[in-house]
């Protein structure tokens, strides 16, 4: 588990860097149902290593906006028969998408190395204790109960990590194992989530790396068309516009076309 955390941590800062999405899911909304069985979840997580994934990331609760909770036992079950071999079988580091301390103590058990939670250790209080104990770095995203078109959104996320670090620091988690998500499409009105891109810069004082996932996601419009995959493009302009204002992980479906874009703009934006 050290080995790959590190291998992934020692990326960050020499390019912008890329993390897939293996979804294990019944329901995700753009590949739910696709991968819950083993060889359909080899094939991609190995097509996602070769495409170049810097880490992948597996998820067994969809998130998605309307979305049905998952209760514990469920996304162990998910989890169990398939995870365990995906990380024996591919050489990349882990990650995996959970708010639940007990499925992240068990899926490190099983060979990840970072927690993506999606509450940013606020939701399960045994969170930050567990990736903590088990050395794990950690992926701290903003999110809200409900939508409210009046708030202030980068205030609001300043006022949740400082409050997700205050948590980290009390249970000992390195801050050199954390990294900010501002939370694209949890918990904010359409405008707010542009709002939330365009002031990455906002979150700079907290000297993180950020993550942002907006792959296919509604944020970015339908942008329907016959003769080319709008939302892919409407994804990589959205990604390469978050780069330009700091972010530096990239949570996508689509890898191969992601580090062919990054490619391109970490060499203009470093010469």
């Amino acid at each position: 588990m050290t080995e790959r955390r590190d291998r992934f941590l020692n990326l960050l800062g020499s390019r912008s860097l890329v993390m897939g999405i293996l979804n294990l899911t019944p329901d995700s909304f753009s590949d739910g149902g696709k991968f819950q069985t083993l060889d359909a979840a080899l094939a991609h997580g190995r097509k996602l290593a070769s495409d170049g994934a810097d880490i992948i990331d597996v998820g067994a609760e969809s998130t998605r906006p309307g979305h049905t909770p998952v209760g514990e036992e469920e996304e162990l079950a998910r989890l169990d028969p398939l995870l365990g071999q995906l990380t024996a079988a591919i050489d990349a580091p882990f990650s995996i998408d959970t708010s639940k301390a007990r499925v992240a103590r068990r899926a490190i058990e099983l060979g990840v190395s970072v927690v993506n939670d999606v509450w940013g250790l606020q939701r399960d209080p045994a969170m930050a204790d567990t990736v903590a104990d088990a050395g794990a770095a950690v992926v701290v995203m903003h999110n809200r109960d409900g939508v409210d078109p009046g708030l202030d959104v980068v205030a609001d996320m300043r006022r949740f990590f400082e409050t997700s670090l205050r948590l980290a620091e009390k249970a000992g988690v390195p801050r050199a194992r954390i990294i900010l998500d501002p939370g694209i499409g949890f918990g904010k009105t359409k405008a707010q989530n542009i709002e939330a891109l365009t002031n990455l810069p906002a979150l700079a004082d907290f000297g993180l790396p950020v993550l942002v996932g907006v792959s296919r996601k509604s944020v970015l419009g339908e942008q329907p068309s016959e003769a080319f995959d709008g939302r892919l493009i409407g994804t990589i302009a959205a990604n390469l516009a978050a780069a330009a204002k700091g972010a530096s992980i990239f949570r996508v479906h689509d890898v191969a076309e992601h580090r062919a874009a990054f490619a391109v703009f970490d060499s203009i934006d470093r010469a």
